[in-house]
């Protein structure tokens, strides 16, 4: 068995109790149980040259686990979202295929689903899915309208699902750049063959852009601070891995919060603002909204309050409908144009989910109905 010096960015992930104030802890019991070290009283710089030495190397099958995504607030989700078994659903984030598995064995022989992802992985992932009711095609969720027309069933969906963000896959595989736990290419991009990477624009933008993607996608209060730090520091060498831009965000931040790294705001606002994730989550809704049937049903699954906030907004909208009108004017209710009804409130996981998935903690599910 191989005994490989892992770098620090994982090990302080999983070795939980060396892990310093703010780093994320995974998979503790496990891993500490094949150390031959006390936790209690050894200095971090010690244990974190004994995990070094003494890490075995994982099995294939632990490699392929980790590599594994958890789909977030499954049953709800699903069973939200299909309400007529013979219907036509669009799941327009497939990831790994968790909804899309389940939302499959709802549906009779007469139901379909059709599924988009514009991550390539996340098309492959889908090839062993050998279904005839089922159909994907790689492109943005923005894109859905589209998609629905090129299929002939714009206006005729009886649901879409929208589960927004970065899967686990993707934050699990150091080659794809957005996790600042394990150390690879600074890219970031959910489609590795379009737009630029975040190791570009860091290289390129002003303080002042980098600063306001670190503000305005990340709500990261020390912005300018740590855009800054990113500029100082790309003059005496150019940013190309994610621990290395990590590391520098790290020693720039004055103020860590508790449970959470100090980049994990500024990372959140590169990969929002590289993607175009909320542009692309607004034309998501309304090409969602506009595509559905009657009756039909739009769920949405989002984990931060930027997404949440767009997707609550856009609900309150439709149920509402135009309200802009001055007071007092006379006007019936079908002139409000009222086009969705609100299907409960914000759903959010269970304890025993969270505990099961960490992830899952800051994911709420909204779900509205299109008026008939």
């Amino acid at each position: 068995m191989a005994w490989p010096a892992l770098g620090p960015g994982r090990l302080l992930e999983r070795c939980g109790d060396a892990a310093p104030r703010g780093m994320t802890v995974h998979d503790r019991t496990r891993l500490i149980g094949r150390l031959p070290i006390s936790i209690k009283g050894a200095p971090f710089a010690s244990f974190l040259t004994l995990c070094e030495i003494n890490m075995p190397s994982p099995d294939a099958d632990q490699v392929t686990s980790h590599f594994r995504h958890t789909s977030v607030l499954l049953e709800g989700a699903v069973d939200t979202l299909v309400h007529n078994p013979s219907g036509i659903y669009l799941d327009g984030t497939f990831g790994r295929g968790g909804h899309s598995r389940v939302i499959l064995s709802r549906l009779s022989e007469q139901g379909r689903l059709m599924a988009m992802d514009r991550d390539p992985q996340a098309i492959a992932a889908a090839e062993d899915i050998d279904d005839p009711r089922f159909d994907i095609t790689q492109r943005e969720f923005a894109r859905l309208a589209e998609y629905a027309q090129e299929q002939g069933v714009y206006g005729k969906l009886s649901g879409v699902l929208l589960d927004i963000g970065v899967s686990s896959p993707q934050l699990d595989d150091p080659e794809r750049g957005f996790s600042f736990m394990r150390n690879g290419p600074l890219d970031m991009r959910m489609d590795p063959t379009q737009g630029e990477s975040a190791a570009a624009f860091l290289a390129r933008a002003s303080e002042s852009d980098i600063a306001n993607v670190f503000k305005t996608y990340g709500e990261e209060r020390y912005a300018k601070r740590l855009a800054r730090a990113v500029v100082t520091r790309r003059v005496e060498k150019p940013f190309t891995h994610t621990v290395d831009l990590a590391e520098v965000l790290k020693v720039a931040h004055p103020a860590w919060e508790k449970g959470r790294h100090p980049a994990t705001k500024a990372f959140q606002g590169l990969r929002i603002y590289l993607n175009g994730e909320l542009d692309q989550l607004d034309a998501a809704l309304e090409g969602a909204l506009e595509a559905l049937a009657p009756g039909g049903h739009l769920v949405v699954i989002s984990f931060h309050s930027l997404e949440d906030r767009r997707v609550k907004r856009f609900i309150r909208h439709h149920v509402r409908g135009d309200t802009h009108l001055p007071r007092g004017v006379p006007i019936r209710d079908d002139q409000l144009n009222r086009r969705l009804e609100a299907l409960g409130k914000g759903m959010r996981p269970s304890d025993e989910e969270v505990d099961a998935n960490p992830r899952a903690r800051s994911a709420v599910m909204r779900a509205a109905r299109k008026r008939v």
